[in-house]
């Protein structure tokens, strides 16, 4: 991963906890960690207010009849492998 030195402005306190938590030479794993994290969530969060779906029906041909359904037919395929398993 190609790195950056940048500077940024947090209170005194806040710096406190932090070296608290994880130390003065952990500040920077610490923090690039939580600010990963909070990427992907404001990520997701976007992603979920978008006005057209992520999923499409025509990707998914398998759950036509419902989720429910699918979720029958898996279970259904499951024990039929298990009964042969027990069988043998």
């Amino acid at each position: 991963m190609v790195k950056k030195r940048t500077h940024i402005v947090i209170p005194a306190a806040v710096v406190a906890e932090i070296d608290t938590l994880v130390g003065k030479r952990g500040r920077s794993r610490f923090l690039t960690e939580i600010a990963t994290q909070e990427v992907k969530r404001l990520r997701l969060l976007r992603a979920l207010e978008r006005p057209t779906p992520a999923w499409k029906d025509k990707d998914h041909p398998e759950l036509k009849a419902g989720a429910a359904a699918w979720i029958r037919k898996l279970r259904r395929q499951d024990d039929k492998r298990f009964r042969r398993i027990e069988n043998r």
